[in-house]
């Protein structure tokens, strides 16, 4: 029972982004934005599918289906990663999407999360991926997704980076941050 009322609740939240991440795409589109990698963004929408529907039928087809002796952990964990989602959501504003969007000439975002790590709403994909089939014991799903992801990300963020590059204030950006460490 469990397992449902948390998949419901992500699910939900899923939708939710999707609708932010459309209302940010009009307005960027709107301000002169462009997309960027829109041939990967297919294949990385149906894995994120994929995803739940394999976690769906490992959990309702394993023979303990039961949950994880670590559970009550890997809750936690998986909350902390959902609060630090909302955290890059909020932080980024309307450049939040789940599609590669970029502004010519803005300002890159360095607020949030986003002054520890280039990219933490996709370390945030990633350890959702691997927690929360960890918590009802879906090994499959876990080990299979977290490389899917890690390919799909392995072509995103070289792909998000060049362009952030090309068209924004990037470059000075991160030089300055590594020259001050």
């Amino acid at each position: 029972m469990i397992f449902y009322i948390i998949l419901i609740l992500v699910i939900l939240q899923r939708l939710i982004e999707v609708s932010i991440a459309k209302r940010n795409e009009k307005y960027m589109l709107s301000q002169g934005a462009y997309e960027v990698g829109a041939s990967h963004y297919p294949y990385m929408v149906t894995m994120h599918i994929s995803f739940f529907l394999f976690l769906i039928v490992e959990v309702v087809t394993n023979n303990n289906n039961s949950l994880s002796p670590l559970f009550p952990l890997l809750f936690l964990l998986f909350i902390a990663v959902q609060a630090l989602r909302i955290w890059c959501i909020r932080s980024l504003g309307n450049f939040w999407n789940t599609k590669i969007l970029i502004l010519p000439g803005a300002e890159v975002v360095r607020k949030g999360p986003y002054t520890l790590m280039r990219h933490p709403n996709y370390a945030v994909v990633c350890l959702e991926i691997l927690l929360l089939p960890l918590m009802f014991q879906a090994y499959f799903t876990a080990f299979c997704f977290t490389l899917l992801n890690m390919t799909i990300l392995s072509i995103r963020v070289p792909i998000e980076e060049k362009a952030l590059r090309d068209a924004t204030n990037y470059n000075h950006v991160f030089q300055k941050k590594i020259s001050e460490s």
